[in-house]
């Protein structure tokens, strides 16, 4: 039985994105809750990906300044990149192109990068100020029932909701602000987007959101060949992201050949 291909994965991106979380998140299932340096270690194991099974090997790096001199030494032998940035902050984003890239290029030329944007459950908090939507918060009696990880509480100065996301989602002073379709029925909006809140970027001014067609057009121009938006505190699309990074190993993009122009001479 021939043994399984090696894939040298590496994680690079700004400080602070979620790069240790993604990696923990990927290979633990679990999410830690306090803010976690660079301390992952190098891990390795047997992954199946569309049949074919590869042994992956991951690499965490550090993103600060402190570190430039030191993190390129990750690089050598890399089969492929992920490179992340937070949706929830702009400058993250935009040093993709303004630092990575060219970090990328002159220590690791050639090798694929798989573009991606963390937090997205940062992005995704559903908020309670609408009364558009499809679930139904019903109350009975003193109970209330309610869909999975949403939590209602009294409180001396009204009701509190809570999501098992980031934070605290909404607080109402004054229960009589809530809307009351019925006796017994409440509507809570529990899918509006993050992106469309003005209110909540101007409360959290460092919190700037990259829409998702912002990521695709960062793609392109990077010649990245995927982008993938996901959240380690959900686990969403965390699969997806060390999928996408294996399959750009084993199915390598076509890349497109240039059309050679030709200066004709005349002969006179």
């Amino acid at each position: 039985m021939s043994a399984s291909r090696f894939i040298k994965c590496v994680t690079v991106g700004d400080g602070a994105v979620g790069k240790t979380c993604l990696l923990i998140s990927y290979t633990s299932n679990t999410f830690p809750t306090d803010y976690v340096p660079t301390v992952f270690d190098n891990f390795s194991a047997n992954v199946v990906v569309d049949g074919n099974t590869v042994n992956l090997g991951l690499w965490d790096t550090a993103g600060q300044e402190d570190y430039n001199r030191l993190r390129p030494l990750s690089y050598r032998g890399a089969d492929v990149f992920i490179l992340a940035f937070s949706l929830i902050s702009k400058a993250s984003y935009e040093n993709v192109a303004k630092k990575w890239i060219p970090e990328l290029k002159h220590y690791a030329p050639g090798v694929p990068i798989v573009l991606v944007g963390t937090k997205l459950g940062m992005v995704l908090i559903p908020r309670t100020t609408s009364i558009e939507t499809s679930i139904q918060i019903i109350y009975l009696g003193m109970g209330w029932v309610g869909a999975p990880g949403l939590n209602l509480g009294h409180s001396a100065n009204g009701l509190e909701v809570h999501m098992s996301l980031p934070h605290r989602v909404s607080f109402y002073t004054n229960v009589d602000e809530i809307h009351f379709v019925s006796s017994n029925v409440l509507l809570f909006s529990l899918a509006a987007d993050l992106r469309d809140d003005e209110q909540f970027f101007i409360d959290h001014p460092g919190s700037t959101p990259i829409s998702a067609a912002q990521g695709e057009e960062l793609r392109k121009q990077i010649e990245s060949p995927s982008y993938v938006e996901c959240s380690s505190k959900t686990q969403q699309n965390v699969k997806a992201v060390f999928d996408s990074a294996i399959k750009v190993v084993l199915q390598p993009p076509k890349k497109m050949k240039k059309k050679k122009s030709y200066v004709g001479c005349s002969i006179l």
